[in-house]
C-alpha cells in the first residue's frame, strides 16, 4: 500500500465521518418537533383534543385569569 492510497483512505474516512456527524446533528435538531407531533397524534387517537394551533412551540399559552397583586399593593394584569 503506497502513501497515495493511505491519504485517499484518510480523506474518504474523514469525509464520511463529517457527513455522518452532520446527519446526526440534523436529526437531533428535529427530534423535539417530531416528539411533539407524535404526542399530538397519540392525543388525537386517544380521543382528546390537540393543542391550539396558535401555540407554535407546542405549549399552550394561557392568559392569567385574575390580575396578581404585588407586595406593594399594586396589581398587574
Amino acid at each position: 500500500m503506497d502513501w497515495d492510497a493511505v491519504l485517499l483512505f484518510i480523506l474518504a474516512f474523514s469525509g464520511a465521518v463529517s457527513l455522518l456527524l452532520a446527519q446526526i446533528d440534523d436529526v437531533l435538531d428535529r427530534l423535539p418537533r417530531i416528539i411533539r407531533a407524535w404526542r399530538r397524534v397519540r392525543q388525537e387517537l386517544d380521543g382528546g383534543s390537540a393543542e391550539p394551533p396558535d401555540a407554535a412551540d407546542g405549549r399552550a399559552r394561557l392568559a392569567p385569569s385574575q390580575p396578581s397583586e404585588e407586595a406593594d399593593g399594586t396589581t398587574t394584569p
